[in-house]
């Protein structure tokens, strides 16, 4: 039975590995984002509802793209096995299986926001090789099954083709990408015009992230060439504008802190941090344009066809939205947005932080819904007011006596009047806050705990500027935003 299904399974796999290697191959030389892989994972991502997509952030985190790419390939693997052992039965099978597996890969490359034409072409092409070595593989019937040396001369051929195929795709990458991280390292941002306030004494070193978090949609990062890179800007405006990249670096800039979260955080979670950033503020640059009135959204474009729709009215609201040129005193990284994103303190980034941005339309929330509210999450994304306890950490072990509780809490643009500790059910006692530069970055708070012997229960909780407390309901962050207060237990010995 082996012999008359393994040895065909394995022939129908590799051939699809040289196929899809190939086609791979053609999309890194020529369009990196028609890649079969990539298009067939950005539809999957696309078409997932949003339970699942907040299941994949809250289990897998950053994993989650990995763990996509590896289910296509698994997925992958079973049907051409299943392919391979069919077409040595019916030598069409295999012409036909190719042709489902290079449909609907041209298909997810089309359906992609940011699709060309073209990208249907690499998934084609390595069906067309797919289904051309099936056919020339199971002729005669079963011959090169059944003969062992022309089996392994069949799979030998099949897989240094695909290893060839697939490591000469990587090389085109590397290259490809090697030549952006030197144009990026070689970029001299100017002087903010405005430059960020000096960080108050006694501020704790943990202030910005070691790393900030990333969350989004791409499967692979968007390596862009900062010399052939435009933003366009357009829409209900007196005149249309499209700017280079040295373009934004000769306006005046402002560099700020500002902390950043993602509206899939759960109560407690690590989808938030805070940097040092600096860019163009967006005020100035839209009213020279002459904005109409009646436009209240302002949709951003990435590379890869992401939308994200920001109220026009919190940009023009006195706060520092902007379009962002550097981090932390370097040009942003690739994975945060390079050359250009944008950023809108007080809202979450699915409503006001496009990564690699590449249009700016004035519109009405009327007339266009950005990609998540699509998907159901609310369209404006104001953040809400919370906390978190940091140290000590959940189900940690301490020895009684003087314990530090530490950790963070923020509510951007209204800042953080109180943070209050409470041990089991005892009263709420107020922790002491560290100096923060703004009200747009997070705040740090101390509370020294005199810990006793036993299990116990520490809850946190916020009070923002205005003087409203953080809800101590529990709230899922589908549509706008978790609520609820971060709890964890330790045990004192």
């Amino acid at each position: 039975m082996l012999q008359r299904t393994g040895k065909p399974a394995l022939i129908g796999v590799l051939s699809a590995a040289l196929g899809v290697a190939a086609a791979e191959l053609l999309a890194a030389a020529t369009r990196p984002a028609a890649g079969p892989l990539v298009a067939v994972g950005g539809a999957v991502i696309d078409a997932a509802p949003t339970p699942v997509k907040e299941f994949a952030v809250r289990t897998l985190g950053t994993n989650d793209k990995p763990v996509l790419l590896g289910t296509i390939a698994l997925v992958l693997v079973l049907f051409t096995a299943t392919v391979g052992i069919l077409s040595f039965r019916r030598r069409w099978i295999g012409i036909a299986g190719a042709a489902v597996f290079g449909i609907a890969g041209a298909a997810a490359a089309l359906a992609r926001p940011a699709a060309e034409l073209y990208d249907a072409v690499p998934s084609l092409f390595g069906a067309a090789i797919a289904g051309f070595l099936l056919y020339r593989l199971s002729r005669p019937s079963r011959e090169v099954v059944i003969n062992r040396r022309k089996f392994l001369r069949a799979a030998i051929v099949l897989s240094g083709g695909a290893l060839i195929a697939g490591g000469a795709a990587e090389t085109v990458k590397r290259v490809r990408g090697g030549a952006i991280t030197k144009s990026r390292e070689a970029i001299a941002l100017p002087a903010a015009a405005d430059p960020a306030k000096p960080l108050p004494t006694g501020i704790d070193p943990g202030f910005y992230s070691e790393k900030l978090y990333r969350v989004d949609t791409a499967l692979t990062v968007p390596r862009i060439d900062v010399s052939t890179w435009k933003l366009r800007i357009h829409g209900m405006v007196g005149k249309e504008v499209s700017l280079s990249f040295d373009d934004l670096l000769k306006r005046p800039l402002i560099e700020r802190d500002i902390t950043l979260n993602c509206v899939s955080n759960e109560v407690g979670g690590p989808y938030v941090g805070t940097a040092r950033w600096l860019g163009v503020p967006l005020a100035p640059l839209l009213a020279e344009l002459g904005v109409d009135p009646a436009a209240d959204q302002l949709v951003a474009r990435s590379i890869e066809g992401m939308t994200i729709g920001t109220p026009v009215a919190t940009i023009n609201d006195g706060r520092d939205a902007m379009l962002v040129v550097g981090m932390n005193g370097e040009p942003l990284p690739l994975e945060h947005g390079f050359p250009v994103r944008m950023l809108t303190p007080g809202l979450y980034g699915y409503a006001g932080a496009c990564k690699w941005i590449t249009e700016l339309e004035l519109t009405t929330f009327a007339d266009y819904d950005a990609y998540w509210v699509q998907r159901g999450w609310g369209a404006e994304g104001p953040v809400k007011t919370a906390s978190r306890i940091d140290k000590p950490k959940p189900f940690a072990d301490i020895q009684a006596g003087k314990v530090s509780v530490a950790g963070v809490a923020w509510a951007q643009g209204r800042g953080i009047r109180n943070v209050e500790v409470r041990v089991d059910d005892r009263p709420w006692q107020k922790a002491e806050l560290l100096p923060v530069p703004s009200s747009d970055t997070w705040v740090q708070w101390h509370y020294a705990w005199q810990a006793t012997a036993g299990p116990h229960t520490l809850s946190v909780r916020a009070t923002d500027g205005t003087g409203a407390i953080q809800p101590e309901q529990r709230v899922t962050p589908f549509p706008d935003g978790a609520t609820g207060w971060h709890t964890i237990t330790a045990t004192v010995g």
